[in-house]
């Protein structure tokens, strides 16, 4: 949980202009390969009650996250956007502020995917619809039914 809200922070700190490097320095012990099999577990979770589109840039993420290229500050970043979107706590509630709570969660992603958009290679695309697939059944059935 430790990792889970520093690396939130080190996404607020990063959208918010601030210096994030003393926040990556607790990251440097890291289990990346855990971490990450810990998170596309809660994607899983997430993509039943999300749904395809939703869950679709969460996938992007993960697997930029996956890649051995990938530096510890994006991974810090990844991590923080995917937890932020699919966990219950959000800094602008969506019970209270609807459509504000939302547009958090989503401008989060999109700043993530934009800083990280070099690397969603064709490969990347594929295994995202792969799994999509895999979870929702293939795109061409949704979209004759």
């Amino acid at each position: 949980m430790i990792i889970t809200i520093i690396c939130i922070t080190i996404l607020a700190y990063a959208i918010g202009g601030k210096d994030i490097n003393k926040q990556l320095d607790k990251l440097k012990d890291v289990d990346w390969k855990a971490k990450s099999s810990e998170v596309f577990e809660k994607i899983g979770d997430y993509a039943k009650k999300a749904g395809r589109l939703a869950t679709k840039p969460l996938l992007q993420l993960y697997y930029v996250l996956t890649m051995g290229e990938t530096t510890t500050s994006e991974k810090a970043l990844i991590i923080g956007a995917i937890l932020y979107t699919i966990l219950p706590f959000s800094l602008i509630p969506v019970r209270a502020h609807k459509i504000l709570g939302m547009l958090d969660e989503g401008l989060a992603v999109i700043y993530v995917i934009k800083k990280v958009q070099d690397k969603i290679t064709p490969e990347i695309d594929a295994k995202v619809e792969e799994t999509l697939n895999a979870w929702f059944g293939p795109q061409d059935a949704i979209q004759t039914t």
